[in-house]
């Protein structure tokens, strides 16, 4: 038995306005700056090396020191921090908030390169800077190549074949 329904174009765009609403009360609805104080974010990481180091710039900005955990353990780097939502006693009318708040946690697997003997951080104008020294062994070496074939000079300097 086959039932035949009309068709509602308008029911489709109801169910659309029902899910746009939603998306926007969880958003931006009762409760957000509960939201923003607990959610966590990621700060953007630089990592970079050269022949003696291996470093890392975290941007931190907003965050005292004394909020920022930097640990290594098992050639595991881990940077831990949190920024608080700054609430005032006075109420305000915010238009838009894209600063985001709570706690990040970033890790990074180190090479065994890494000296874990000799590692510095300095945090200077909301830039987390971690420089990880390597291992004297892991340093470029340079080494001279010799040609085959190439006239030495012997004492006089005249030629001679090699």
């Amino acid at each position: 038995m086959t039932v035949l329904s009309r068709w509602d174009p308008f029911r489709e765009f109801t169910t659309l306005q029902d899910r746009m609403n939603r998306l926007f009360r969880d958003s931006f609805g009762e409760g957000r700056e509960e939201a923003l104080t607990t959610a966590g974010f990621a700060p953007a990481v630089d990592v970079y090396e050269d022949d003696h180091n291996l470093t890392l710039k975290v941007e931190v900005p907003g965050i005292d020191e004394k909020d920022i955990d930097v640990r290594m353990e098992n050639n595991v780097l881990t940077v831990h921090g949190e920024r608080k939502f700054e609430k005032e006693e006075k109420e305000e009318n915010y238009r838009r908030m894209e600063r985001q708040y709570g706690s990040f946690t970033r890790s990074f697997t180190l090479p065994n390169t890494v000296d874990p003997e000799k590692v510095t951080a300095n945090y200077e104008k909301g830039v987390l800077k971690i420089t990880l020294a390597k291992k004297a062994e892991a340093k470029p070496k340079q080494i001279k190549v010799n040609v085959a074939g190439e006239r030495a000079l012997d004492a006089k300097g005249a030629g001679k074949a090699a």
